[in-house]
């Protein structure tokens, strides 16, 4: 099977707007919450991306670019250049631009809302190449110069993870050289987070994802990006890759909307085992899902012990501790995540950790990272509607 590599990273995030300042906050637990700046005296906590620092050297049509479209052509940005394509892309009708998006311009939404209902007014002329979820992927195809494939997934917080696999297999086909994958979010208007606070699953104070005092989760926002290219095309340019891409597994619970089903978590992470052609015993690392609510920190612990059987779990944590939940770029953040554990033989803690659950009870990586080698690590995403995702990375190196 062709090799698939990873090139480049970029992160526009909460807690850092390079993959330097995400990887050390990652590691010291420190997350960036505070009361949303769309909702003020609400009580409704969030992680934002504060400034516009991330935009720093790029020009783009502010009139015509949503949010979450600022951030993924800033984090593509970053990727290319740590992939050493900064000044230009070889063949760009062999590169594709893969993203996952939730829910599209919910910014430019709530505005223009705002301008027809409140003010009477007409909504802006460019509001529908705004809002429309494939908009980022354009921006991004647009920026870079890649006429390959270009488009958008769009599977709630499985988004990114989905974009990243799909990546991975239309490299493998031979249907590009390179893929400028991840997945970009922007969800923190008033009226989407009003949404959400309305599924009283929203924390009032910090994720703790498997703690005991855990109270919900913490929206946020930004963008990763990936490049991914086949480890032949890699190395023809001098590259010396030191993560593969090595695994996808994809399902769907068929069951509630809303409620997981560890079923469809096993099955996810076991395909994507099998097509990486490793065993659940040669993961040294899992990135969970690990909201902080009730539910999914408790049925994703029940699948990663299906998944286990007899064997110790090895080490698992969750990032949204740190970065909160980025919906359809969380993926993309916690595969960044993994393959930075990979590359620094370091596990990123589960920050807020306060008490263990007796039905979390696996090693979570408490409060503190952990020095150790990581050949193999798999990165989950589980999403409202059933939806399942899992990466595997591995390191080149050992």
């Amino acid at each position: 099977m062709t090799r698939i590599v990873v090139s480049g990273l970029g992160i526009v995030s909460p807690i850092g707007c390079d993959t330097d300042s995400f990887w050390q906050a990652l590691l010291a637990g420190r997350e960036s919450v505070g009361e949303a700046s769309a909702l003020p005296g609400k009580g409704i906590r969030v992680a934002e991306v504060l400034g516009e620092g991330f935009m720093a050297g790029l020009e783009l049509p502010r009139s015509a670019c949503d949010r979450n479209a600022l951030f993924a052509v800033a984090a593509a940005r970053q990727a290319l250049v740590a992939a050493g394509l900064g000044s230009g892309l070889p063949r760009p009708e062999r590169v594709g631009v893969i993203l996952g998006n939730s829910a599209g311009g919910q910014c430019s939404v709530d505005d223009q809302y705002s301008r027809l209902y409140h003010l009477n007014k007409r909504p802006h002329p460019m509001t529908v190449p705004k809002v429309m979820v494939s908009s980022s992927a354009s921006w991004v195809s647009i920026m870079s110069g890649a006429t390959g494939p270009c488009f958008v997934t769009s599977s709630a917080c499985a988004s990114a993870s989905h974009a990243i696999g799909i990546a991975m297999q239309f490299l493998r086909a031979g249907l590009a050289d390179i893929i400028i994958a991840g997945g970009t979010e922007a969800p923190l208007s008033a009226g989407t987070l009003i949404a959400w606070d309305a599924m009283k699953i929203m924390s009032r104070s910090l994720c703790r994802p498997f703690a005991a005092g855990r109270d919900g989760l913490v929206l946020s926002e930004g963008a990763g990006v990936i490049v991914l290219e086949t480890e032949a095309h890699a190395r023809s340019r001098g590259l010396k890759p030191a993560v593969e891409a090595a695994g996808f597994g994809f399902s769907a619970d068929a069951g509630d909307i809303v409620a997981p089903k560890a079923e469809g978590m096993v099955s996810a992470m076991s395909l994507a085992l099998t097509d990486a052609g490793l065993s659940p015993g040669d993961l040294a690392y899992i990135n969970a899902h690990g909201t902080g609510t009730r539910a999914n920190d408790r049925t994703e612990t029940l699948a990663l012990k299906r998944l286990f059987g007899e064997r110790p779990l090895p080490p698992i944590s969750s990032t949204k501790g740190v970065t909160g939940h980025a919906l359809g770029a969380a993926g993309a953040f916690e595969a960044i995540a993994t393959i930075m554990a990979i590359e620094n033989d370091m596990v990123p803690p589960t920050a807020n950790f306060d008490a263990a659950d007796p039905e979390c009870d696996f090693d979570c990586v408490p409060n503190q990272g952990r020095a150790m080698p990581i050949p193999a690590a798999m990165s989950n995403s589980f999403a409202f509607g059933g939806i399942n995702a899992a990466l595997i990375f591995r390191s080149l190196g050992y």
